[in-house]
């Protein structure tokens, strides 16, 4: 086989790679996730970017501890978190499978 076929067959590869993983990294900007806690009480929005775009706090939590409000935050923001970040795998394994990648080597992007 020739060796410079086999270089601009991989730079080819590698190029519709990372076209594939920006448009993926921007529609991940777009999708979003919704997490709750308290039977709903604390409700975040949340990109697959990370970026919270809402937090809602039913206003007769306001009434309760300080304490148990910040715990209820923090419990629908790690939620959120969490979602995104399987929207994130599942978004960029998507943008790379079918390039014949070693299966270790997608989460490189």
């Amino acid at each position: 086989m020739n060796i410079q076929a086999l270089m601009q067959q991989a730079q080819t590869m590698q190029k519709k790679v990372e076209d594939n993983v920006e448009t993926a990294k921007k529609d991940l900007a777009n999708k979003e996730v919704h997490a709750e806690s308290g039977s709903g009480l604390v409700k975040v929005t949340m990109t697959g970017r990370h970026v919270v775009k809402r937090l809602t706090i039913d206003p007769s939590l306001l009434e309760d501890e300080p304490d148990m409000i910040e715990d209820l935050i923090a419990a629908a923001i790690n939620d959120a978190v969490r979602q995104a970040d399987e929207l994130y795998e599942e978004t960029m394994t998507g943008a790379t499978s079918g390039m014949g990648l070693p299966p270790g080597m997608q989460g490189m992007f």
